[in-house]
């Protein structure tokens, strides 16, 4: 399938611009009953990046990934400056849970945040066992934003740097996908960078929604795509209620385009 094909379908309708509560949906979050708020972001950044046509400042929509390294958030304050939606890293593999996960997403969601789990891939177990894993931890929530699934290589892991062919990687990306879509009723959404994309040749995935690293280029640029629904666009970013460096990100549309994707993405 064509690459712009594939970022088509995963943007149509932009500007084209824990475990108890497994297998049930949990009670309805704050940031579901909270009206859809965006303030203009008050983020700083250590490392500027002079962008070769429009940046990251030409979207209204901004929002943060976070994992342990955050530490403590301030989540009111983090909302206040900004920060329109999360992505909360909340499993690794078949067996490791991001131990600020719970806490992340509680306060995330009692602030008003709207807020998703991500799941880091192993490429030393089955998907079937990460997805299960993951179904065991993330709660299945009125208002949270799909999950989503984060393809990287890892060559710093000290227990596997195994690398699948492409072929391999694509079908158990889609196994771990059809599982989540069947629990949470949404279909998770793929993170990614420009080599991992590459290699993998991840345009075959069609249809897919996607997340897309890119800190020195835009989107365009590094993958070549007409379109996307986030771009995270810096690694270094300051924001106000954080402490230290954490991750900027941007969702491809309007504040209108944001609202009807919020309605239409989550439970």
């Amino acid at each position: 399938m064509a690459l712009g094909l594939l970022v088509a379908v995963a943007v149509l309708g932009l500007a084209s611009c824990g475990g108890g509560q497994t297998g049930r949906a949990s009670g309805m979050s704050a940031a579901a009953r909270m009206p859809v708020a965006v303030n203009p972001p008050a983020f700083g950044e250590l490392h500027p990046v002079a962008w070769r046509g429009p940046g990251p400042a030409a979207f209204p929509v901004h929002g943060i990934d976070v994992a342990r390294y955050q530490s403590a958030i301030d989540w009111p304050r983090a909302r206040e400056a900004g920060v329109s939606f999360a992505f909360i890293k909340a499993t690794e593999g078949g067996d490791r849970l991001d131990p600020l996960f719970e806490r992340n997403w509680r306060e995330a969601g009692a602030a008003g945040v709207p807020r998703g789990a991500y799941h880091f891939f192993y490429f030393c177990r089955p998907a079937e066992e990460q997805a299960a894993w993951f179904i065991r931890n993330v709660p299945r929530e009125r208002g949270a934003l799909p999950p989503v699934l984060d393809l990287e290589w890892n060559p710093h892991s000290p227990t596997c740097t195994f690398r699948p062919r492409p072929e391999v990687v694509r079908a158990e990306a889609l196994r771990f996908l059809d599982i989540l879509e069947r629990h949470y009723g949404q279909r998770p959404i793929i993170y990614t960078d420009p080599g991992f994309f590459r290699e993998n040749d991840l345009m075959q995935l069609a249809g897919e929604e996607v997340w897309l690293r890119s800190t020195a280029r835009t989107p365009e640029e590094a993958y070549g795509v007409r379109g996307w629904t986030f771009w995270q666009y810096s690694g270094t970013g300051t924001v106000p209620g954080i402490a230290g460096p954490v991750d900027l990100n941007t969702f491809g549309g309007s504040e209108a385009d944001w609202r009807a994707w919020l309605a239409r993405r989550t439970i």
